[in-house]
């Protein structure tokens, strides 16, 4: 179903990403309000990763589309976020560069076992999981870069960060050792 509340909640974290850039090239605002405000928005919208699943199970509103555009949203999220903390200097190049060419080269490998009927091979797993958790929580602490609660966030969001680009290599390592027999079988 295209417009079901499970699916309204994932186009509103593909919605949110312009909000979430915009706060920081809003002119007139101090940049801890812009912190703060990105912060928010990042949170507020990644929770609706876990929401919009929960809603379509609770509500029986699964859909093929749903489950196509789910992820897509959760990488637009982080992708976007990655450009603009590497744009302001909280995170490294290598990093986004990583963590962003990972997403686009797992996301075209399951598409391509996708039209050669070997989907199942490259299904999600929990290394891809904890890649996933570790990176929204590396990017709201980047985003905040500051102290909270006597927490310094940008220390922890780059050692966050960090260990998601070993879970994303790992992942990725995975994902491709999971594909290759499927590749060969079906190309010979």
């Amino acid at each position: 179903m295209f417009f079901n509340l499970p699916t309204l909640l994932t186009w509103a974290r593909i919605a949110a990403i312009p909000l979430i850039v915009a706060v920081f090239y809003w002119p007139g605002l101090s940049v801890a309000l812009q912190n703060a405000l990105a912060t928010g928005l990042f949170i507020v919208f990644a929770l609706t990763d876990w929401a919009d699943g929960y809603l379509a199970r609770r509500l029986r509103q699964t859909s093929a589309f749903g489950a196509f555009l789910d992820p897509v949203a959760d990488k637009f999220l982080v992708c976007a976020c990655m450009l603009v903390l590497v744009h302001l200097g909280r995170a490294d190049v290598f990093a986004g560069l990583i963590i962003i060419g990972r997403e686009i080269a797992i996301s075209a490998l399951r598409e391509w076992m996708a039209q050669i009927g070997a989907v199942r091979s490259v299904a999600v797993h929990m290394v891809g999981k904890a890649k996933t958790a570790t990176q929204m929580v590396a990017i709201p602490f980047l985003l905040y870069d500051g102290v909270l609660w006597g927490v310094d966030t940008r220390w922890w969001g780059t050692l966050l960060l960090w260990l998601a680009v070993v879970l994303t290599i790992w992942s990725m390592v995975y994902y491709l050792r999971r594909a290759i027999p499927e590749i060969r079988a079906r190309t010979r």
